[in-house]
């Protein structure tokens, strides 16, 4: 009798499998069976390639005479530490009494290369192969995903894909680590002290550093300029307000040299003799000049994709983006979460025909219970297709990160952050059923002779969402936030009694003036990264967009995938290019790190380029999408690597960064020399 054989990524999730499948069968070593299926696993990634020397035992020497390294056929290895598995998985896949493989391995590039390099060192053929495409562990989409499944040559662009990033890690990685060292290590070495060590770069982590270090030295380099704005405090009808002056069309000060901005002059002095001429005129008063007033709705935030949960818990949590990923990857196997590599803050359409079931399986959810009886009663979820919350065109493998409505019994084991993460995506997932909240907008402009005095008012009129939103862990609620604090820029809150005056106003109308003032301010340097904002920063191909409606309007890809940001910053940190302030998230370059991005600066400069390193990524895309070969794409990068490697090779630096060095080192505790500094032999690293 022929079987079925199902092939997952990881250990739990083969048990999920066998559960949905209720095949009852007997665990084995490596696998489970039943009269009609086996489960079995890998452990991750169970092969890799090859280290330059398998194909040659002369690569094992680092030199310029071999470089750069480009074979024509790649060498790929089984794992030593999982070989067992490997030989399991292996035996399995080419049983006789196996006619069909279910790949079940995560539904993404990364995971469709886990399972393609097993296949191929198994020596798989004769065999129909199909593929498992599921959003989520629960019973019914494992089922749905397994009746669904589609013959694997479906995703052959996507393997493709796959195959090519990793080639282009490993070359940009070994071509350009060896160059670089042969060239520069002993000048980074020799400045350290200590042991010889490689310069290690990538395609993506030398870009990230890049962004660090830049960042680093535009704070160093700042120097604050001091401003003075001048201000009118305002009576109206027992309350006061204040107006800023604007040096508007009209104004004496109007595009004058003595400005920082149109708000703003250079020096107190000059502040100060307008306050002098406005104030000739006694008593002191003003005329509204113009009015307006509106209402604004603020809708709900878009849902979270892996990057905007990274961030928001790096906020929230103080938690790397690793640390996120582990916890969230936790509650996607334990049914609780869909599934969380996903680039997408979007559900698609099917999904949302079937929403209802996500959210009443929250009603047993103790910390949003109300929240959820409001949504039923709202019944808003019937027509979430409908809104910015659905659209299949922002989704490419996964919709968004949002409770499955199963699982809950699982709580009560997880960690205390892994409970308030899970109600952070809970929240955000509750808060689109719920209408905008609606502020009140009030604008004035008053005129003291022609000078113009700017007022803006946002007072929260209906909570709408920020009812729900907030975490139950909180301090404070959204809507105590957003009546305290919800003004943007210039817009400040006020309370009942000068709203209700302020509504009362109209053109033409002569209000007193308490006092005009100065308000001194400086301008700030810009912000260091922290693990979340990195994050965000990665995904936009180094631009920091917080604001998150701009976000999901960008096309293209970022630096990294979502699957792999995290562990990239954690391998910056571990290799101690960067350091990360735990308690803050905060990330600031180390010496070594800056001293080597001016390695790669000086040589390779196109590495530290986040639109390059974008583009490198979105060219992988367009592979999966087919839209070009795989050949094209390989016949780029050779050319790329030729030509850099090419470039460091005759490069000769040593002595300008020499100077670069020194110009780091002055913010850094000067490292102590040891005695006596051994030489190692240089390490073979191969990039992740």
């Amino acid at each position: 009798m022929s079987k079925a054989l199902y092939i997952a990524e990881k250990p739990s999730v083969a048990q999920e499998f066998a559960k949905a499948l209720k095949s009852g069968g007997q665990r084995r070593d490596g696998y489970m069976e039943s009269d009609t299926c086996v489960v079995t696993w890998c452990v991750g990634h169970l092969v890799t390639m090859s280290y330059p020397e398998k194909y040659d035992l002369k690569y094992k020497r680092w030199s310029l005479d071999t470089l750069p390294f480009l074979p024509r056929d790649f060498k790929y290895e089984v794992i030593p530490g999982v070989e067992k598995q490997f030989q399991i998985v292996k035996g399995l896949l080419n049983r006789p009494d196996i006619d069909t493989i279910y790949v079940c391995t995560d539904s993404g590039r990364e995971g469709e290369y886990i399972y393609r390099l097993v296949a191929q060192m198994a020596g798989v053929k004769n065999k129909t192969q199909k593929r498992v495409w599921i959003d989520s562990q629960t019973e019914e989409e494992i089922l749905r995903g397994i009746r669904e499944a589609k013959d694997i040559s479906e995703y052959d662009n996507l393997a493709a894909a796959a195959y090519l990033r990793a080639k282009e890690d490993y070359l940009m990685g070994i071509n350009f680590s060896r160059v670089l060292t042969l060239r520069y290590g002993n000048s980074v070495t020799n400045y350290l002290g200590g042991k010889y060590q490689a310069i290690s770069v990538g395609r993506v982590m030398t870009c990230v550093l890049g962004m660090v270090v830049r960042r680093e030295r535009e704070i160093r380099a700042f120097v604050k300029t001091p401003f003075y704005r001048v201000m009118s405090s305002i009576a109206l009808e027992g309350e006061s307000f204040e107006g800023e002056w604007r040096a508007a069309e009209g104004s004496r000060y109007f595009q004058s040299p003595v400005l920082y901005k149109e708000n703003g002059f250079k020096k107190k002095e000059d502040a100060e003799r307008l306050i002098q001429e406005l104030s000739r005129e006694q008593p002191l008063v003003c005329i509204v000049e113009k009015v307006e007033r509106k209402k604004e709705n603020k809708n709900p935030p878009l849902l979270f994709n892996l990057a905007e949960l990274q961030n928001v818990c790096s906020k929230l949590f103080k938690i790397s983006p690793d640390e996120t990923l582990s916890i969230v990857q936790d509650l996607y196997e334990k049914k609780l979460v869909t599934y969380p590599r996903t680039d997408a803050r979007v559900l698609s359409t099917a999904v949302a025909k079937e929403i209802y079931k996500n959210i009443s399986g929250l009603r047993s959810y103790p910390q949003a219970g109300d929240a959820v009886q409001g949504v039923l009663e709202l019944g808003t979820y019937k027509n979430i297709a409908n809104t910015r919350y659905t659209n299949d065109k922002q989704i490419t493998d996964h919709y968004a990160i949002i409770p499955t409505g199963q699982g809950l019994g699982a709580l009560k084991g997880l960690s205390l952050t892994a409970q308030r993460v899970y109600e952070t995506i809970v929240r955000r997932f509750l808060s689109i059923f719920y209408p905008p909240a609606v502020y009140q907008k009030v604008s004035l402009v008053t005129k003291i002779q022609n000078e113009s005095f700017f007022s803006s008012f946002k007072v929260l009129l209906s909570e709408g969402y920020l009812k729900i939103s907030t975490n139950s862990f909180a301090k404070k609620t959204a809507a105590d936030v957003g009546k305290a604090s919800e003004g943007e820029g210039e817009e400040v809150s006020c309370d009942e009694a000068l709203l209700a005056a302020l509504q009362k106003l109209k053109k033409g109308d002569i209000l007193n003036i308490n006092g005009l003032g100065i308000k001194e301010g400086e301008t700030s340097p810009p912000k260091r990264y922290n693990s979340g904002s990195m994050i965000l920063a990665m995904e936009n191909a180094g631009q920091l967009i917080e604001d998150e409606d701009l976000r999901s309007q960008i096309k293209g890809s970022g630096i990294g995938t979502s699957a792999t940001r995290a562990e990239i910053l954690k391998k910056l940190f571990n290799i101690k290019y960067l350091s990360l302030n735990k308690k803050t998230q905060v990330i600031t370059p180390t010496l070594q790190g800056e001293m080597i991005y001016d390695v790669v600066n000086c040589s390779i400069r196109q590495l530290l380029n986040p639109e390059l390193t974008a583009s490198w990524e979105k060219g992988l895309t367009y592979v999966a999408e087919g839209s070009i070969t795989e050949q094209e794409y390989m016949d780029k990068l050779e050319r790329f690597v030729r030509l850099r490697t090419k470039q460091v090779e005759d490069s000769n630096f040593q002595y300008a960064l020499r100077q670069f060095f020194d110009a780091a080192a002055q913010f850094y505790k000067k490292p102590e020399k040891p005695a006596a500094a051994k030489t190692t032999k240089k390490p073979d690293r191969k990039p992740e």
